[in-house]
C-alpha cells in the first residue's frame, strides 16, 4: 500500500494523442510529469497482455536471444520492497544472472500465489537481450534529441522500487499490468531522507521513507513532502513521461508487470556526469568551515550555476579556456586535468 494513493494530486492526463504526435518539444518545455492515455495501446505486447498474462509472457519468449539477463528475487515477507537489511548495510534481495525464458515459466507457475518470492528485472537494454522486440513495439520518436536514448525493459510481479531519482528524461509505457508512480520535485530531497550513496537498491540512492507506513517521528520533513506529490495511475498502454532528477517511487500492481522505458539526455555527450562532481564535493568542500563553503558557493553560482557566458565575456577569447563553451576536445583536455592532479 502507499499512502499517498487516492490521496495526493493525480498526474496530469492527456487523452487522444495520436502514437505519432507526441508533443516532444511541449513536455520538455513544461518540465512536469504528464500520462498520454493509451499511446501504445496497440502494441502487441499490450494487447497480448490484455489476453492473458500467458499470451504476454509467451510473445517475450518469442523475442529471447537467450542471454542472462540481470534478476533481483527477494522472499516474499519483503512484500515486493527492494531495499535494505535490518543494517543497512546489505539488501534485503540477492541477484543473479539467468536465462530469461526459464525465469518466465518459473514466474509462470507461480502466478497468483501469495507466498511467491518477489521476482523483479530490473533496466534490461531492449535491442541487446529482445532483438527484434522494437520492430512491433516502439513509441515514434521522431525529434532529434533522441539520436541518443537507451529503451530498456523492466519485468516482474508485485514489486515496488524504492523513490529514488534518475539523471536521464523518461517515457515509460506501462506495457502488461498496472503501475503507480508517486513522483515528487527534485527540491524535496531532504524531505525525502536520502540513504548510503553505498551500496544502493539499484545503483540510484533511495529515500529511507516507507511509503506504506511512513515513520513521521524519523522522518517528519515527509509531511511536507506530501504535499507536493503527484500519483500516476497507469494502464496497460499508457505513457507516462517525468523530467530528470524527478525522484519517482514505483509500484508494479498487477500478478505480472512489463515496463518499457525510454531515457535520454538533451547534454552534450562529452559531459560528465554531475554524480562524480557530488562525489568530489564531498571530498574536496563538505568538511571545510562555513565561512569557506560560503566563499565557494558564491563561486559556484558564478562559474557553474549562473549565466554560462558571463565568466568569459570581459575576456578575450583566446583566453577563455575551459570558461569557453565545452566542447569534445575541450572536455578531454579538462578531464586529463582532473585525473592529472587526482592522481597526485
Amino acid at each position: 500500500m502507499n499512502v499517498l494513493a487516492g490521496v495526493a494530486p493525480a498526474v496530469r492526463v492527456i487523452d487522444g494523442v495520436a502514437p505519432d504526435a507526441i508533443p516532444f518539444d511541449q513536455l520538455m518545455e513544461a518540465q512536469q510529469p504528464v500520462i498520454l492515455k493509451a499511446i501504445a495501446a496497440d502494441w502487441p505486447l499490450v494487447r497480448a497482455g490484455r489476453a492473458s498474462t500467458d499470451a504476454a509472457m509467451d510473445l517475450l519468449q518469442r523475442f529471447d536471444a537467450g542471454r542472462p539477463v540481470v534478476t533481483f528475487t527477494g522472499a516474499p515477507e519483503i512484500h515486493g520492497r527492494f531495499f535494505y537489511d535490518e543494517t543497512v548495510t546489505g539488501l534485503n534481495f540477492t541477484g543473479r544472472r539467468e536465462p530469461l525464458t526459464p525465469l518466465l515459466d518459473a514466474m509462470r507457475a507461480r502466478i497468483g500465489d501469495a507466498h511467491a518470492p518477489s521476482v523483479y528485472v530490473g533496466s534490461t537494454d531492449l535491442d541487446e537481450y529482445l532483438p527484434g522486440f522494437r520492430a512491433e513495439n516502439d513509441l515514434v520518436l521522431d525529434h532529434p534529441m533522441f539520436a541518443r536514448h537507451l529503451a530498456s525493459i523492466w519485468i516482474g510481479n508485485r514489486t515496488t522500487a524504492t523513490c529514488h531519482y534518475d539523471m536521464s528524461h523518461n517515457l515509460a509505457v506501462c506495457a502488461v499490468g498496472r503501475r503507480r508512480f508517486t513522483l515528487f520535485p527534485p527540491d524535496q530531497i531532504a524531505n525525502l531522507y536520502p540513504g548510503p550513496l553505498e551500496p544502493t537498491p539499484g545503483g540510484q540512492v533511495v529515500s529511507m521513507v516507507d511509503f506504506a507506513a511512513p515513520d513521521f517521528d524519523r522522518h517528519p520533513g515527509f509531511r511536507a513532502a506530501m504535499a507536493t506529490a503527484q500519483v500516476a495511475e497507469m494502464e496497460a498502454g499508457d505513457l507516462l513521461f517525468y523530467p530528470a532528477m524527478w525522484w519517482h517511487h514505483v509500484e508494479a500492481l498487477a500478478p505480472f508487470n512489463v515496463l518499457v522505458n525510454y531515457w535520454w539526455n538533451t547534454s552534450p555527450a562529452w559531459l560528465d556526469t554531475p554524480q562524480l562532481t557530488l562525489l568530489h564535493g564531498l571530498l574536496s568542500l563538505r568538511d571545510r568551515p562555513a565561512s569557506e563553503k560560503q566563499a565557494w558557493k558564491a563561486l559556484f553560482d558564478y562559474y557553474v550555476f549562473g549565466d554560462p557566458e558571463r565568466p568569459a565575456e570581459h575576456l578575450p577569447e583566446a583566453a577563455r579556456g575551459p570558461l569557453a563553451p565545452i566542447d569534445a576536445m575541450a572536455a578531454r583536455r579538462l578531464r586529463a586535468q582532473l585525473l592529472h592532479r587526482l592522481n597526485r
